[in-house]
């Protein structure tokens, strides 16, 4: 069977892979380190103050204005087809994912076109009542399960889509 010639064939070469980093609040940078080390990807780390990261040609730490969206407007802004976006921000989620982008929050949970719409809603849902004064629990403690969970959704992300054609 001849090779694909067309732009969205699998013998295609795309770009290059690349990890985004929503920074300010995300526990498991340290696992996106050594997934990207191992995996040989750049890691833009992006937050709107400064932010210690190891000092590694394939690291770029990225510090926006401290306006409320500038991090994720920067982020939103590089979303594409290729990119793996590491956030708890549903918004920016929803942002991304139109974009092509892979999205990962820090517990494993991938962020899909199907499961967006619900977690954006569940998100207002919380939000309406934490401004009308009712209280909501907030998000269970991080737990080394969550940090597995984050590991494994990251390295599938990344292997789909070296199978799409995506480099290193």
């Amino acid at each position: 069977m001849p090779a694909s010639s067309g732009t969205n064939g699998p013998d295609t070469a795309r770009g290059p892979i690349a990890i985004y980093v929503d920074a300010d609040a995300c526990p498991v940078k340290p696992e996106i380190y050594r997934v990207a080390e191992r995996h040989g990807l750049k890691v833009f780390v992006v937050a709107n103050s400064y932010i210690a990261t190891p000092r590694e040609s394939w690291i770029e730490r990225i510090v926006v204005d401290t306006s409320p969206d500038a991090a994720d407007d920067w982020i939103a802004a590089r979303a594409t087809r290729g990119a793996i976006i590491v956030t708890a921000d549903v918004p920016l989620a929803s942002r991304c994912i139109k974009a092509g982008a892979d999205v990962i929050g820090p517990t494993g949970k991938a962020f899909t076109e199907s499961s967006i719409g619900l977690a954006l809603a569940t998100r207002n849902l919380f939000d309406e009542l934490r401004s009308q004064g009712d209280v909501t629990s907030g998000p269970k403690p991080f737990s080394p399960r969550d940090r597995s969970a984050f590991l494994s959704a990251l390295d599938l992300a990344i292997v789909r889509l070296r199978r799409g054609g995506f480099q290193a």
